[in-house]
């Protein structure tokens, strides 16, 4: 199917990109998720007409996530679990332990945000995890997970 792209979507195109996907990534997801519509001619005739538009508001939302990862970054966060002798974690820290944190920090962050490269921490100690706020900010932030006896 062919769509044009209304926002940028990563490893797709940016906005205005006209791309083929499959049939039911694009009707699943990217058009009810506002992201894309259908590359009919009234619909890129209407894009054209809102590009100006498309393109401010885009722009609106990179700034925002900038401003917020200035916020985040170099950020620790300490999580507390129950924990063995040898480390390990009697179950483990996932990207909604991890949201919950930042919320109580009083950051909003979505939990589908948070990217864990290794999946959920399973030992005590610092990891590395990323933050993506847009499709173009990425803030690595430290998660400091603590073992209680």
């Amino acid at each position: 199917m062919q769509i044009i792209l209304l926002e940028k979507v990563g490893n797709l195109g940016s906005l205005g990109d006209v791309v083929k996907v499959k049939d039911g990534y694009a009707r699943n997801y990217l058009i009810p998720q506002g992201l894309a519509k259908r590359a009919t001619e009234a619909n890129k005739a209407e894009f054209e007409a809102r590009r100006a538009e498309l393109e401010r508001a885009q722009a609106d939302k990179l700034a925002a996530a900038q401003a917020e990862s200035a916020k985040l970054e170099g950020l620790m966060i300490q999580i507390t679990r129950k924990a063995g002798m040898d480390g390990r974690l009697f179950g483990s820290v996932s990207n909604i332990d991890i949201a919950e944190a930042l919320a109580a920090q009083g950051f909003e962050v979505e939990r589908a945000a948070i990217r864990m490269p290794e999946g959920h921490l399973k030992q005590v100690g610092d990891v590395r995890v990323d933050i993506v706020l847009h499709a173009d900010v990425v803030v690595p932030i430290t998660v400091s997970v603590l073992g209680e006896q």
